[in-house]
């Protein structure tokens, strides 16, 4: 690592502990040519996931968007908090193990729903109400129909 005061490309790692946030290695550094100190922080690089959506644009993947949706399908329901940041945390491990560059919304709404379907009932099928876009009362019932099976 090269100092920042003097260019210098020998430092030494004094002291490695894991940061705040879990993610991230903090390393305290010592420069072998002026004796200063400084730190750096290690973190893994993530491939950046582009979606495809249903009219083709592509997007950078946010994690806000899939919070939005699962949270305002578990709105009023007795689910705990960590309960819904967990499911959260397995869709998106879900979405990033296929290690694809991209990868079709249609794809992603399919992961949540089958996440939420064990998680509770009735967020599974408000969230598919919404993203299967039901046109009627019959389409609806049908969907409560394979859960009831």
């Amino acid at each position: 690592m090269k100092c920042p005061y003097c260019g210098n490309i020998d430092t030494r790692v004094i002291d490695s502990r894991p940061a705040d946030d879990g993610t991230t290695i903090r390393r305290r550094r010592s420069c072998d040519a002026c004796n200063k100190r400084f730190t750096t922080y290690e973190k893994v690089e993530t491939i950046p996931l582009i979606v495809i959506k249903k009219d083709n644009n592509r997007e950078q993947y946010d994690r806000t968007k899939l919070e939005g949706g699962v949270l305002r399908a578990c709105y009023k329901r007795p689910v705990s908090a960590a309960d819904i940041q967990e499911t959260i945390d397995s869709i998106e491990t879900a979405i990033f193990s296929r290690e694809e560059k991209e990868i079709p919304s249609s794809q992603i709404g399919e992961i949540v729903m089958e996440s939420l379907k064990k998680l509770d009932p009735v967020a599974y099928v408000r969230f598919a109400s919404v993203y299967r876009e039901f046109k009627d009362v019959n389409t609806f019932m049908d969907e409560l129909k394979k859960i009831l099976e």
